[in-house]
């Protein structure tokens, strides 16, 4: 294994997934993903992502040469067993993610390493499914992956250090940075970025301000890149909210979720995947 993994397993075809995917057949991993829902939206996905990046001259080389280098599948046992790194990126709900890892695990070779791309779950819970926990860890990225410079980097007490460095060296060879955290509920940036969007969500529903100023305030007054309700649009609002309620079992009252974001995603006001959020997308 070097700093570019020859092969990589992708569990889950969504904006997550397949950006994930993107950028390591940009790389030049070969890449199976596993969508047994949605595989040819997902295949479609990825195919736009690297044409996208092809026009803004992102890509290294033509984008077919990419996207023969990827793969979709609907099946766990087309991971590929001689695969470096397995990502799991489904959606932010435990049970599921457990059910994913356990059975990727039974797929791949014991020197696989497995990590999931959860924003907030204790790694440490998520482990305790496997056999072979020294080998996983969290690979946290950011929305949109191929674009983001982040990925959170999530150590959980059995995390061997073989997975860190070469997940390590693999996100250099991504061009991203890191930043390496203890598992804790929320980790560094989703605590933080949770905390801030609650409480501009919070200032929304007092009227305080409306959503425009309170994301401008953010971005020209502490030179923020997005505002937080703008921010809360693009990783969706349901996402947003299941985050929140996990956070406030596991850390209190200043993570419970406002009952503004909680009609808001009653009424499929899901953010930019929706058209509508807490700005208008469409």
């Amino acid at each position: 294994m070097t700093g570019v993994p020859a092969e990589v397993g992708v569990i889950g075809g969504g904006r997550m997934g397949a950006g994930i995917a993107q950028c390591f057949a940009a790389l030049g991993s070969h890449v199976v993903v596993v969508e047994p829902v949605a595989a040819e939206a997902a295949a479609q996905r990825i195919a736009e992502g690297v044409r996208t990046a092809a026009d803004k001259g992102k890509l290294a080389e033509g984008p077919a040469a990419v996207l023969a280098r990827v793969r979709v599948a609907s099946a766990m046992a087309d991971l590929p067993a001689t695969a470096d790194l397995v990502v799991e990126a489904v959606p932010e709900q435990a049970a599921l993610k457990a059910d994913v890892l356990a059975a990727a695990e039974e797929v791949v070779a014991e020197d696989t390493v497995i990590a999931t791309n959860t924003s907030s779950l204790s790694i440490g819970e998520l482990a305790a499914v496997l056999r072979l926990p020294g080998r996983f860890l969290g690979m946290h990225f950011f929305n949109p992956v191929p674009a983001s410079r982040l990925v959170e980097v999530v150590m959980g007490a059995a995390t061997e250090e073989r997975a860190r460095d070469l997940v390590l060296g693999w996100v250099r060879a991504l061009g991203k940075s890191e930043v390496v955290v203890a598992d804790s509920p929320g980790f560094a940036t989703s605590r933080l970025g949770v905390l801030l969007g609650l409480e501009a969500i919070r200032m929304l529903e007092e009227g305080v301000a409306d959503a425009e100023s309170i994301d401008r305030a953010m971005e020209l007054g502490y030179r923020h890149p997005m505002g937080p309700l703008r921010s809360t649009d693009l990783v969706g609002l349901d996402v947003r909210l299941a985050i929140a309620e996990y956070l406030h079992r596991t850390l209190g009252e200043r993570f419970a979720p406002p009952r503004l974001l909680r009609e808001k995603v009653a009424r499929g006001e899901l953010g930019r995947k929706t058209g509508r959020g807490f700005h208008d997308w469409s």
